[in-house]
């Protein structure tokens, strides 16, 4: 079994950045696939962003230049940065975890994941 639990959530206004964090516990040598998920209101759970534990990393289009996934396994935290915030990235962000390889992250469903953070809302406003 693997715990996580994000911090790091809060608002701020467009173009600003913010820093989440995932701390993961547990059976962490079994994870071999991380990620970041958001879910906005009313809409589906999307992947954000990947990272194995070769360190590959996957973003969807519409984070790419502005996000970047890392993972500090000294410390089991992953850690997502988002730069160049948008109003339409308010969402609340989960941390997921599988463990069997990613798939790309455009193709990514949540019930592939086992193990799930209980989320942190970050809300941009313009």
């Amino acid at each position: 079994q693997v715990q996580l639990v994000e911090s790091g959530g809060g608002s701020v206004q467009a173009g600003g950045s913010l820093r989440v964090s995932c701390v993961a516990s547990g059976d962490t040598d079994s994870t071999y696939c991380m990620a970041w998920f958001r879910q906005a209101p009313g809409k589906e759970r999307e992947g954000v962003a990947q990272i194995d534990s070769d360190s590959r990393t996957d973003y969807a289009e519409s984070v790419k230049g502005r996000f970047t996934i890392s993972n500090d396994k000294a410390k089991n935290t992953l850690y997502l940065q988002m730069n160049s915030l948008k109003p339409e990235d308010t969402a609340m962000y989960y941390c997921a975890a599988e463990e069997v390889p990613c798939p790309p992250v455009a193709d990514a469903e949540p019930y592939e994941y086992n193990y799930w953070g209980q989320g942190t809302q970050v809300t941009v406003s313009s």
